[in-house]
């Protein structure tokens, strides 16, 4: 299981905090999981689109797309925060 936490207005645009995933087969890294996510169709693919800027993390640290997953890990989805 990876447990997804969604933060910011994708929590808002999702109606969903958090949820817990099966790891699918083939899911091995943020993309991968991004591309299933986005496969589930309406407000997820409207939500996460492709080229969409978000910032992910992996059991709390910064990861980049091609990161790897693993069952038991956390992973965070966050729009890019803005300075100011």
């Amino acid at each position: 299981m990876i447990r997804i936490l969604y933060f910011a207005r994708f929590r808002e645009q999702l109606g969903l905090a958090e949820e817990a995933l099966a790891r699918p087969s083939g899911i091995d890294t943020l993309a991968d999981l991004l591309g299933h996510l986005r496969s589930r169709g309406g407000p997820w693919a409207e939500t996460l689109p492709e080229g969409e800027r978000l910032m992910m993390a992996v059991n709390q640290e910064l990861a980049r797309p091609e990161t790897p997953i693993r069952d038991g890990d956390e992973v965070g989805i966050f729009p890019p925060v803005t300075g100011g």
